[in-house]
């Protein structure tokens, strides 16, 4: 179930994701669908079952299985790609963190708030000073 709001410049979506799904794959199709072209987490709650991230200064991705619940998933969003970081703990408290990877699975719920703003679009590019695709921001026409 789907609901948004437009404050000026901004739109909100409201989802709710169920146990077994795949969180990148979702949250991908919810872009696509709304055409968002400027998104970021606003908002989450949940837990997941298999947790994939690949930690600061590291290339490979790390796997979980467990029980694990989602303490903070912030980042930006787009058409063409995305950059969010998850934190989450295991059942007994200790946290673990890092850049958000495919893989992410459901365990009871994930309930997020997507926000849009409506006047820029976000797209990635090179950058020469980090070495990776970095965040752009354009006036929207």
């Amino acid at each position: 179930m789907e609901h948004s709001l437009s404050p000026d410049g901004a739109r909100f979506y409201a989802l709710r994701l169920i146990p077994g799904q795949e969180v990148f794959a979702h949250l991908h199709a919810f872009i696509e669908k709304n055409h968002i072209r400027a998104g970021w987490i606003a908002g989450c709650t949940g837990s997941l079952s298999n947790v994939a991230l690949r930690y600061a200064g590291r290339e490979g991705t790390t796997h979980l299985t467990g029980t694990f619940e989602v303490i903070a998933l912030n980042g930006t969003l787009e058409l063409t790609g995305e950059h969010l970081h998850l934190a989450i703990a295991d059942p007994d408290g200790a946290m673990l963190g890092g850049h958000m990877m495919p893989g992410c699975t459901v365990r009871t719920t994930l309930e997020l708030v997507i926000g849009e703003l409506t006047s820029v679009t976000f797209s990635r590019q090179p950058c020469p000073v980090s070495g990776y695709d970095e965040l752009v921001v354009t006036p929207r026409h």
